[in-house]
């Protein structure tokens, strides 16, 4: 099947145009890699804060139902500013 002189033409004109944006993507991907790449990094680190601070949220809620709690408050109180009751000595041993 012999081709004429403009379908050959009509050929590398496509050719042409399909390397064209071929190299036009690979600079595109060439620029835009390290970017993508450092936001896949961030968010690693991003989502490592989150678990961090869903923990920290689990332990700040445990602890505001204890301090809701009267009795958990006085011992709290006793240990931490060594407040007593009437009649009661505090001895503190450092470990």
């Amino acid at each position: 099947m012999k081709r004429t002189r403009k379908e050959k033409r009509r050929m590398k004109m496509y050719l042409l145009v399909i390397v064209g944006l071929l190299s036009l993507f690979g600079c595109k991907m060439y620029y835009y890699w390290p970017k993508i790449f450092a936001n896949y990094q961030s968010k690693a680190e991003l989502e490592e804060k989150y678990t961090d601070l869903l923990e920290e949220e689990e332990t700040l809620s445990g602890d505001i139902v204890k301090l809701q709690d009267p009795d958990y408050i006085a011992r709290f109180a006793r240990e931490k500013y060594l407040y007593s009751k009437n009649g009661e000595i505090i001895i503190r041993i450092v470990e």
